[in-house]
């Protein structure tokens, strides 16, 4: 930590020159993780990491370096040197840093950094054992721990001071099923913004290892998918990634404010059916890409992107909002000291609708229910999408009937969202990291079950 006279001269010194605004980001990071592969520990990794990042503008113009000093030789040289980017000089700025705002919700009983690395190993095995012994043909398990406590210190020269503690930690679990014919993979990876006491209070390690099991096991006698156009029903909680991916990116400014987004001026306009709202809410108590400050110092916020199908609210970080002349929706994020903010989700969803899950079922003659999304690619310029499904079932006479493998989703983020005529009413979020201009972050992704009248179904077999 620096001191509040030091980091005044700091951003003082990066004004010297014709800039009009300077933030420095201090971050102090301890974080553990293990991994386990065919029964046995691979790897132990404990580490704890301090930089800090300065970051100087002019308008929406901005430079970004950062260090591993905190002497005040270093930090006003790095200062200064951003500063020559913007040359001129001005009388100099007097900044007066207020009162420092410490952020105190989503709250851990028990640090991780308290717990010994042997009980966090022992996850691990009870996860391995659990998955072995839900099926003979099980053949392989890989259990991951991490956890991390990241504490930052923002502050910037319009007077803004921030402290947060930030405390993850996640559990992924991957199985693979195997007879002569094939092999097929589930994984599960929950997660969140909590201490240690996640695996006694909030999740059974054993069910959640078996629910990886189960996807592998239940894939492993599927038929291949059929392929064409169908309806599609997307179950909820990480099916939330479809839209994180092919529609929330397009929705942070990053991509919105050059022009490089299918949305880009088209707030106000009808993008989605008047059944969809969607929301990025960084404020929800204990979620995975929840904290009480984004990573530009300003108060986390519940943004509604999509109101009844009306595109109502982008996701805009400070320096967009002034080359888009909108409102900054205090969503910069990044991963650490080392990147620059932009705009970012948090946790985004499709809010729930009226639906029942069965309702939706028997209302679809014939279909493909897509239980478990997987992996996939996106084009953030035109929403193209292509998404693997890691589980899925036919649908027959409003009834799920057999699982098929090897199915994937194609279309374009765009025309899925005016599609969507049924919306559940059982929202449930999953855990995942995002990768972009600022890095790797945490995000929840999630939505009810939800109903698209026709997406191009990827399959080996011809449809019925």
């Amino acid at each position: 930590m620096l001191e509040r006279k030091l980091i005044t001269k700091v951003l003082e010194e990066a004004l010297t020159t014709n800039a009009d605004f300077s933030e420095i980001f201090i971050e102090d990071r301890s974080q553990a993780s293990a991994s386990m592969l065919s029964s046995k520990v691979e790897r132990v990794h404990n580490s704890r990491t301090f930089g800090i990042g300065i970051r100087v503008a002019k308008g929406f113009h901005s430079v970004y370096g950062y260090t591993n000093s905190n002497t005040e030789e270093d930090l006003l040289k790095l200062a200064n040197d951003l500063a020559q980017s913007f040359p001129g000089s001005q009388e100099k700025k007097n900044i007066v840093l207020g009162e420092l705002k410490v952020g105190t919700s989503h709250k851990s009983r028990i640090l991780p950094s308290t717990v010994e690395m042997k009980d966090k190993i022992t996850l691990l095995k009870r996860a391995d054992k659990a998955a072995r012994e839900y099926s003979e043909v099980i053949n392989q398990v890989m259990v991951n721990y991490q956890d991390y406590e990241q504490k930052v210190w923002i502050a910037n020269s319009e007077g803004n001071y921030v402290h947060d503690v930030r405390v993850r930690t996640r559990i992924a679990i991957g199985s693979v099923a195997a007879n002569e014919k094939s092999k097929q993979q589930g994984f599960n990876g929950p997660g969140g913004t909590h201490g240690f006491e996640f695996y006694t209070e909030m999740i059974n390690v054993e069910e959640e290892a078996k629910e990886a099991s189960r996807i592998a096991t239940v894939m492993l006698t599927a038929d291949h998918a059929p392929s064409g156009k169908m309806p599609v029903v997307i179950d909820n909680g990480f099916g939330g990634v479809i839209f994180h991916e092919a529609c929330g990116h397009s929705l942070e400014a990053t991509s919105v404010a050059p022009g490089m987004s299918v949305f880009s001026g088209k707030k106000g306009e009808k993008i989605a059916s008047p059944l969809v709202t969607a929301i990025d809410d960084g404020t929800i108590e204990n979620a995975w890409g929840s904290a009480n400050f984004d990573d530009e110092g300003h108060p986390q916020k519940r943004r509604v992107l999509i109101k009844d199908g009306v595109l109502n609210s982008y996701m805009i970080d400070k320096l967009n909002a002034i080359r888009m002349n909108d409102e900054m929706t205090n969503s910069g994020r990044r991963e650490s000291y080392r990147y620059a903010p932009t705009s970012r989700m948090t946790n985004t969803y499709i809010d729930n609708g009226e639906s029942t899950f069965d309702e939706i079922i028997s209302a679809t003659e014939y279909g493909l229910y897509a239980k478990k999304m997987g992996g996939g690619s996106v084009n953030p310029a035109t929403g193209d999408f292509n998404f693997s499904v890691s589980e899925a079932y036919l649908i027959r006479d409003g009834k799920i009937a057999e699982p098929v493998k090897g199915a994937t989703l194609i279309g374009t983020g765009a025309d899925a969202l005016l599609k969507v005529d049924m919306v559940g009413n059982n929202l449930l979020t999953a855990q995942g990291m995002c990768g972009s201009a600022s890095g790797s972050i945490p995000t929840d992704v999630g939505q009810p079950t939800i109903r698209v009248s026709e997406i191009t179904v990827g399959g080996r077999k011809a449809a019925n």
